[in-house]
């Protein structure tokens, strides 16, 4: 049986990117911020930024992390999911990459455990005919 092989399969990867964002479903939740914790790899192509030694073919981890960061900020969210949800998709929307994997923790939403939250991966969905 004949593997197929992804046009994608490096991956541009962000680990621990910590912010502060409004989020959570009980009131006294929502009077104040709480730290998350963000792992993020996005499948990308990265052989034209390295042939090249150009940052505009490369992921930028500054624009990727601003984009994130902005979005967590901008609104309260009730749901760690929702939110990355709007990652997933904002992050696919706006950068070349054809899938993303994301983990986003609430470090202090169990005081018993280290941390809790939600591990995702989405794909750019290719437009139907």
């Amino acid at each position: 049986m004949h593997k197929a092989t992804s046009k994608f399969e490096d991956t541009v990867f962000i680990e621990g990117l910590s912010f502060l964002a409004s989020i959570g479903v009980f009131d006294w939740e929502k009077q104040f911020e709480q730290k998350l914790v963000l792992d993020l790899e996005l499948s990308t192509d990265t052989r034209p930024a390295a042939a090249s030694d150009d940052l505009n073919l490369a992921l930028n981890y500054a624009a990727v992390s601003e984009l994130v960061i902005n979005l967590a900020q901008s609104q309260h969210h009730d749901l760690i999911e929702t939110l990355a949800e709007k990652i997933a998709s904002q992050l696919l929307h706006n950068f070349n990459t054809q899938q993303v994997s994301l983990t986003l923790r609430k470090p202090s939403a169990v005081p018993a455990a280290a941390s809790v939250g939600v591990k995702i991966t989405r794909q750019r969905q290719e437009p139907t005919l």
